[in-house]
């Protein structure tokens, strides 16, 4: 369990640095399949294709290190 919650620990101070270091203060880039909606004085972002991306590469992961 320490070790999971080493490796957690690491992954989450790379994914800050990463997020850091991104072009446009740190927003991830839209991809095709996301929902823009702007109207006057109002827009809405929803980035399911990016959450169905992140999803995929965090299974990956876990599964990776349930594996050993």
């Amino acid at each position: 369990m320490s070790k999971t919650l080493i490796i957690v620990g690491v992954a989450i101070v790379v994914i800050g640095l990463i997020y850091n270091y991104l072009p446009k203060g740190g927003s991830f880039p839209k991809l095709p399949g996301d929902i823009l909606i702007k109207k006057d004085n109002f827009s809405f972002y929803f980035p399911w294709v990016t959450s169905i991306l992140v999803s995929i590469l965090f299974t990956i992961i876990f599964y990776l290190l349930n594996k050993r």
